[in-house]
């Protein structure tokens, strides 16, 4: 079936949309019931690095560029359509302190946010890796939600004290629309405190860093409707009826379920601004290096590894070589980056990257950015393709993890900004020497629109959802040379990224 037009907003008959509070910016997104995007609006925001290390945005952006987009999406629709749910997804782990009324008391802190550094280890002094992984399905970093918060009470306690709860962007939306205070455990396993066996608050973890168990939302279920729109909000909206909103979960659940991975073999590459990397398991893995969500599908929990900068290294590049955007859309600078990768033979003319440009990895706070074996004769398609093969090595590693612990890789399912750039789906394809298949559209989009539907009961349950809305753009097999070519290279670029060269001095302060 080919998908409607997308560039026309209207739309007649039953749809759904998806609310996504991602890293750069919020967005709404119209589907039919078959899974076709209709439209998308958009509203950006910043991050700031006050300091190095630190990653925030105003989380009052996150509402209100949320809503904005929404506002603007209903705008577009044509007469005879019905908005059936809104389903909401959102990045995470990144978390604001909120008042009693829901109004942000400080900045958010990002995913990205590796302030929290002393916090973590304290977590893992206090209890060890092994039990800590095992209640939570995580190894605690300054990346999660639970060791952010116990830095905010450490340094800013005028702040902690004057928080009601910490929500994170998707539950500080679903709060705006419907009055509600909720998460789901796939955001809740990212604090640290979710006993990911028991799916529920872990009174045991709480305790032991007092903190009360009130400071976190009730949990629900990603497919539950958690109520309609609040009425005055829908009257400003142009919202007709009462359209029930769907809770929703993390945005790479979502993408795994939109890019249909719900059981073992393939694995979803959501592939934004960062990646994140998730399979489908019956039960927990013990291997410490990857972690674990409860699945958005019932009964079933994801594998999660990921890397911060990846489709944002690409944009970083397309700034530093196009000199900024200048009205472009941030699309054609891709494509023209990737067309001129394309003209560069596998390799690179053996220069690596290192694609950590977001001041320390989300396992790694110490570990820096690098090109190696630069000269005057490399140009910009060299330099581009080099940081797409050094994601794609990057991407590699993350897979080993899974297949050390016995988990099937068979393909790779990719959506997102990365999806749309044949040179670059070409060359993970090689790299990783397994399929690669482009999902169309934005799984995590999608997934969130599936969530919304099964919750409204447009579909009877996970099966059909995925039958009618899970469509392929493109597919990319391994070429037999230039795979055999970069397993030569992938050693070299594990060095690279085990160097002590591309790591902070452990002598200097995390300012």
């Amino acid at each position: 079936m080919k998908p409607p037009d997308r560039s026309s907003p209207t739309s007649r008959g039953d749809v759904l949309v998806a609310i996504d509070v991602g890293t750069s910016g919020a967005r709404a997104v119209l589907f039919d019931l078959d899974g076709h995007r209709l439209a998308e609006r958009r509203r950006s925001y910043q991050t700031q690095s006050p300091k190095p290390n630190w990653a925030e945005q105003d989380a009052r952006a996150w509402r209100s560029a949320s809503l904005g987009a929404l506002a603007a999406l209903v705008r577009g629709l044509g007469p005879g359509a019905r908005v059936r749910a809104i389903g909401l997804t959102g990045q995470c782990p990144s978390v604001v302190p909120v008042d009693r009324r829901g109004v942000p008391v400080a900045p958010g802190m990002t995913y990205r946010d590796n302030r929290a550094v002393f916090e973590a280890a304290e977590i893992r002094a206090r209890w060890g890796d092994a039990v800590v992984h095992r209640r939570t399905g995580h190894l605690p970093a300054a990346f999660h939600v639970g060791a952010k918060v116990l830095w905010l009470r450490r340094h800013l306690p005028d702040v902690f004290d004057r928080t009601y709860r910490f929500l994170q962007p998707r539950d500080l939306v679903a709060l705006a629309l419907t009055g509600e205070w909720a998460t789901d455990g796939s955001h809740a396993a990212a604090t640290l405190f979710y006993d990911l066996h028991a799916r529920r608050w872990d009174p045991g973890l709480l305790a032991a860093f007092d903190l009360p168990a009130d400071s976190w939302p009730p949990l629900h279920d990603p497919w539950e409707v958690l109520g309609t729109v609040r009425p005055s909000l829908a009257a400003r909206l142009g919202l007709v009826g009462r359209v029930p909103v769907i809770l929703g979960g993390a945005d790479s659940q979502a993408c795994a379920l939109g890019a249909g991975v719900v059981a073992a073999g393939p694995v979803s590459e959501m592939a934004g601004s960062s990646t994140c990397l998730n399979a489908a398991v019956a039960k927990p893995l013990d291997v410490l290096a990857v972690t674990h969500y409860p699945h958005v599908v019932p009964g079933i929990y994801t594998t999660e590894t990921g890397i911060n900068t990846t489709g944002a290294a690409v944009t970083w590049l397309a700034g530093l070589m196009f000199g900024g955007r200048r009205g472009r859309p941030l699309a054609e600078d891709w494509a023209r980056l990737d067309a001129e990768a394309a003209l560069v033979a596998p390799g690179s003319d053996g220069i690596l990257a290192l694609p950590v440009l977001g001041d320390g990895e989300r396992d790694d706070p110490d570990v820096r950015g690098a090109f190696t074996g630069l000269s005057l004769q490399h140009g910009r398609g060299t330099i581009v393709r080099t940081m797409m093969e050094g994601i794609a090595f990057e991407i590699d590693q993350h897979l080993d993890l899974l297949r050390g612990a016995g988990t099937p890789v068979t393909e790779l399912r990719v959506s997102g900004g990365d999806a749309r750039l044949g040179t670059w789906t070409q060359i993970k394809a090689d790299v990783l020497g397994i399929p690669v298949i482009a999902i169309a559209g934005d799984a995590a989009g999608t997934g969130t629109a599936m969530l919304a539907g099964i919750g409204a009961g447009v579909y009877r349950d996970v099966a059909e959802a995925m039958a009618r809305c899970v469509h392929v753009a493109d597919r990319r097999e391994p070429g037999t040379a230039n795979a055999a070519l970069y397993r030569t290279i992938a050693p070299r670029y594990r060095e690279l990224a085990s160097s002590a060269l591309v790591r902070r001095d452990e002598g200097a302060p995390i300012r």
